[in-house]
């Protein structure tokens, strides 16, 4: 069965779709939903077994883990390292269109570490994914909602059709089309940028 299409404000999102989805989320669903870059694939951090569905749906390898979504520093904080240079470069930048490669702590899954014993997060400039993270209470997992060539899916209609038979909600946003966001080491003290996409780096 294919996910169901609910449209959702993307500046103020209605509380019960947030709801709904973070309940959908907790019982181990996975949904698609609009960010400030493609619209994103979302589940629950603390379920292995959902994480693990939303790589075979993606067809992602296990060596490339996949991102965090946060709702505000203060949950970034508990997931990765920040010292007081990146604390600073992250508050310059967001919210925005940016994932900021940091030292995992201890409570990120294996799965979502690379060797480095690094962690991709984002912090975006985006009602609806924040909101999620929030009511969650900690970060959502998340990968860009593509086709199997790897081409974003920029309407809700497209996402159903080709990634609809995974999904257990598909929040609408209207057609969403944009740039991957901008991936941006802090290691060692050091901005370092990985992928040029959509944001635009501020010095010191």
């Amino acid at each position: 069965m294919s996910a169901p299409i609910v449209s959702i404000n993307t500046s103020h999102p209605q509380p019960r779709l947030i709801q709904r989805s973070v309940s959908m989320l907790g019982a181990g669903g996975i949904l698609a939903y609009p960010t400030d870059t493609y619209y994103g694939l979302g589940c629950d951090l603390s379920s292995r077994k959902t994480v693990e569905r939303l790589y075979e749906l993606k067809k992602r390898d296990r060596q490339k883990p996949l991102s965090l979504i946060v709702a505000d520093l203060t949950q970034l904080s508990r997931y990765a390292l920040v010292s007081n240079f990146a604390f600073r470069a992250i508050k310059r930048m967001t919210p925005g269109p940016f994932t900021f490669v940091l030292p995992a702590t201890k409570i990120v899954p294996e799965l979502l570490v690379s060797k480095q014993k690094q962690v991709g997060i984002r912090l975006p400039d985006a009602p609806v994914a924040a909101a999620l993270a929030a009511g969650l209470g900690w970060p959502l997992v998340t990968t860009s909602a593509t086709d199997e060539d790897g081409l974003p899916l920029i309407d809700a209609k497209d996402i159903k059709a080709t990634l609809g038979h995974g999904l257990d909600l598909i929040l609408d946003g209207g057609v969403h089309p944009s740039e991957p966001s901008t991936i941006v080491s802090l290691i060692d003290d050091r901005i370092e940028i990985l992928r040029q996409g959509k944001g635009r780096v501020l010095g010191e």
